[in-house]
């Protein structure tokens, strides 16, 4: 059983907890509020569950099954209106959040323990803690993806004018807890400068983060090795309609999920910026993916989340792919979901449908040998008749 945390509009966290299969999943009202849910993390060692709602408030909670018990709320007074939350993440040493403006927080579970503020450029599209939580990363709209040291930005003053952005610096100076900062792709076929649209993006590898991926709104997909400046691949129209809306990294080497702003929903080789396969039946444009070891689920404006089967890419990045991964159950949520998290618990490995037919085929049928043995009781009486 594997099992997941929602988030809608109407500012409900729900708990949605895959079954096997023939059996609909579980889906459980766990908390609610007054505002839509903006982001969901998960803690998964120490059971904390955070939510940022559009409303500017962020709550904690400690995750006993089957209930959510409030452990700390507060407010981030930096966010101001038409701004959103674009990245949280809840860890062991507290709670990291990011609005769109660069409002940094770190907030700490303990009691006495005060919040530590840090200050990034304004215009962020998406932002990601890496798993060592030592740095981060951010893009936004016209804004470059950049790697920050995360101790040094939250050590900084965030009113100072270097923090913030607002004194003239030179050309591609780096701020001071800046580590890294991609450049812009070449100019196009007329000489003309493309423009930084970043609207996601993820890291490629937990244990390297050295190696990130962006999705862009022309809608391509691009990866990047701190090593150098610009990307080390660009994957072009990837995202058919209205741009990258979504992308996230698989559990897999080389597998990457990617979403548009129409209903496409599919699998990216990350070797080669090949579409290993998509999904199919999709009314809505996918807002929020969650991958699991052993299932798919995504949150998609129709209303609905869906549980999807995945196949990692085959070694050979030249190979067709025969298996392809297929909705296999729809979850109505009564209201827009806006993300969906995976718990990071080990799910219970479901046993898969050939094993059920290997078992029934090696049961032997009574009736069968009742009957087989009835007939062979009758061929040796007329046999001893005729002698």
């Amino acid at each position: 059983m594997s099992s997941f945390f929602t988030g809608d509009a109407l500012g409900h966290i729900k708990s949605l907890r895959v079954t096997p299969k023939a059996q609909p999943s579980e889906l459980t009202l766990l908390h609610s509020s007054q505002s839509a849910v903006a982001a969901l993390s998960v803690a998964s060692t120490s059971k904390i569950v955070a939510a940022a709602h559009v409303d500017g408030s962020i709550s904690a909670f400690s995750f006993q099954e089957p209930e959510l018990k409030p452990l700390r709320t507060w407010k981030e007074p930096r966010l101001k209106a038409n701004q959103n939350f674009v990245g949280l993440r809840a860890t062991d040493k507290g709670v990291y959040s990011c609005t769109s403006n660069g409002a940094l927080r770190l907030v700490p579970m303990g009691e006495d323990e005060k919040p530590i503020l840090g200050a990034l450029p304004t215009r962020l599209c998406d932002w990601r803690l890496a798993s060592d939580q030592t740095s981060f990363a951010y893009g936004g709209d016209e804004v470059e993806l950049s790697v920050w040291d995360t101790e040094k930005a939250l050590s900084q003053d965030p009113t100072s004018s270097d923090a913030s952005g607002a004194a003239k610096r030179k050309r591609d100076a780096l701020f001071p807890a800046e580590i890294w900062r991609a450049r812009n792709v070449e100019n196009d076929g007329l000489s003309l400068r493309q423009p930084v649209r970043i609207t996601s993006l993820a890291y490629v590898s937990a244990s390297t983060p050295t190696r990130i991926m962006t999705g862009t709104q022309l809608g391509d997909i691009r990866q990047y090795d701190l090593r150098a400046r610009r990307p080390a691949s660009n994957f072009k129209g990837i995202g058919k309609v209205g741009g990258i809306k979504v992308v996230e990294k698989g559990l897999n080497e080389h597998e990457a999920f990617v979403s548009d702003h129409g209903c496409n929903l599919f699998s990216l080789d990350l070797r080669n910026g090949r579409v290993v396969y998509s999904y199919k039946g999709l009314s809505g444009a996918v807002n929020s993916i969650a991958p699991s070891p052993s299932l798919l689920v995504s949150s998609a404006l129709d209303r609905y989340c869906r549980v999807h089967t995945s196949f990692p890419p085959l070694p050979d990045a030249g190979q067709n792919q025969e298996k392809k991964g297929e909705v296999i159950e729809k979850v109505y949520m009564t209201s827009i979901p806006t993300v969906v998290v995976w718990d990071g618990a080990e799910p219970v490995q479901a046993r898969p449908a050939e094993d059920d037919d290997d078992l029934w085929n090696e049961m032997e049928n009574v009736d069968d040998e009742g009957s087989d043995d009835e007939s062979n009781k009758k061929k040796k009486r007329r046999t001893h008749s005729k002698d």
